[in-house]
């Protein structure tokens, strides 16, 4: 059994130590904060400064392998979540009567709920897991190296002290210290590779009174213009977040912080103005969050790993800006690997870097690609998508065929040329075209000038 030291306990150090924990191994948790979450969901969530988390308090959607990963390693937390007021929600839920089961269906739901909520669960469980010993308000300082080609970390600093570990796991997010640290060390430095996305978020959350309405009746969670997106997450416990995206390079960005402004500006939206209409009690300012590129940090390059005893997961490893999601389950998905491969790859890390080029790498190439995309179009007030690729969007509402294909790749669980590609989702989408003949790409947002008459530059 390994002995092993996690940095950072965010919801990827969480996960990555309760389930290496139950596998049978020593784990050491350390996190610098001294508060964790798990007391009061609205204080811990609404009142937690939290700097070094800025995703924190924006809205969250968790897709299938965290639920299915949960349900396999930790039944307990994910009973404990949906107890606390996480909702799931079938991509089929949509068309009301869901279309006859298929293989894979099953896997096509959507956890809706705030993140502080995911964290509070997966912290109660650790808590309670004898393997697994909190160091809450303890900072990692450092690494302990030993001599090798490449060299081993075989432990971490707090200041003046040393604690040994046979495997280390950097779990401490998008700002992680560790590269410095192991170039600093005279390691081959780790090979980071960045896509800035030029893309800013606002959101702001509310919660539905509970003597007001409660149905926004069916409508999509997202809407369009040319210059901006606007959409909403059903969350937990009757709050919803609504949120804006737009360029950084947009003059009227600075203005959307202000709430009469932001609520507006989401009303020419019909995703948002649904959930608006509901006359909601607003519960938090408009937040927002921008700078974020989409990262990929390995630490091995083309001669093998620079460093054994030591492997990076969650936001240490790969991070992407927040339109798809993604961050959560890439994070539960390398704590299930570490956790049935901890001894393997506390002796060599090469099968966990190979591991995440398989298995996460090609989702982060597509997100950058989909990113340069909306990045173009928000800026240069692009028109929409050609046709036919428009039609797989629209046609997704109305055929069931083709919403299981766009909910293969929203899961993760297809890559697009593969869910798209298949002759029956050919054939469906033909046939939607032919009934829809006036069909053509466009948007349901505002215009330019109706944005501008509600947002100042």
């Amino acid at each position: 059994m390994a002995r092993v030291a996690v940095i950072g306990g965010g919801i990827s150090g969480l996960a990555t130590a309760l389930m290496i924990g139950r596998r049978g191994h020593a784990v050491t948790l350390y996190e610098q904060d001294v508060r964790g979450a798990g007391g009061d969901l609205d204080r811990d969530f609404f009142d937690w400064d939290r700097p070094r988390v800025p995703q924190a308090v924006q809205p969250h959607s968790f897709l299938a392998p965290v639920r299915s990963v949960l349900r396999a390693e930790a039944p307990d937390v994910y009973a404990d979540l949906l107890a606390r007021g996480a909702r799931e929600y079938h991509d089929f839920d949509w068309f009301g009567e869901h279309p006859p089961v298929r293989d894979g269906d099953e896997e096509l739901v959507t956890l809706r709920t705030r993140r502080i909520v995911l964290e509070a669960a997966l912290a109660s469980a650790v808590r309670r897991e004898a393997a697994v010993e909190v160091r809450q308000g303890s900072r990692v300082s450092g690494l302990v190296f030993a001599e090798g080609s490449p060299p081993r970390v075989t432990g971490v600093r707090l200041g003046d002290r040393e604690e040994r570990a046979d495997l280390v796991v950097d779990t401490s997010g998008r700002r992680s210290p560790v590269p410095a640290w192991l170039t600093a060390a005279g390691c081959r430095p780790p090979v980071v590779e960045s896509h800035r996305t030029g893309l800013a978020y606002f959101c702001r959350w509310y919660a539905l009174r509970a003597d007001g309405p409660r149905n926004p009746g069916r409508v999509k969670t997202g809407s369009a213009a040319p210059f901006a997106l606007a959409g909403v997450f059903p969350s937990d416990n009757d709050t919803f977040a609504v949120h804006l995206v737009l360029s950084t390079g947009d003059p009227t960005r600075s203005a959307v912080t202000d709430p009469a402004v932001f609520e507006a500006a989401a009303r020419r939206f019909p995703a948002a103005a649904a959930w608006l209409g509901l006359d909601p009690e607003p519960r938090s300012a408009v937040l927002p969050m921008a700078g974020l590129p989409n990262r990929w940090t390995s630490l091995a390059d083309g001669a093998g790993p620079v460093v054994t005893g030591l492997v990076n997961a969650g936001d240490s490893l790969v991070h992407t800006n927040p339109t798809l999601g993604h961050g959560v389950a890439f994070g539960l998905l390398a704590a299930q690997y570490l956790a049935a491969h901890a001894d393997g790859t506390a002796e060599d890390p090469a099968g966990y870097h190979d591991w995440t080029a398989r298995t996460l790498r090609p989702w982060f190439d597509d997100q950058v690609a989909a990113d340069r995309v909306n990045e173009q179009r928000l800026a240069e007030s692009a028109p929409a998508a050609d046709r036919r690729a428009a039609a797989l969007g629209a046609c997704a509402f109305e055929d069931p065929v083709v919403m299981r294909a766009r909910a293969r790749v929203r899961h993760l669980l297809l890559p697009a040329a593969e869910a798209y590609g298949s002759d029956e989702v050919d054939r469906h989408v033909t046939a939607w075209l032919e009934a829809n003949p006036d069909f053509a790409p466009g948007h349901d947002g505002p215009t330019r000038d109706e944005w501008e008459a509600l947002v100042p530059g």
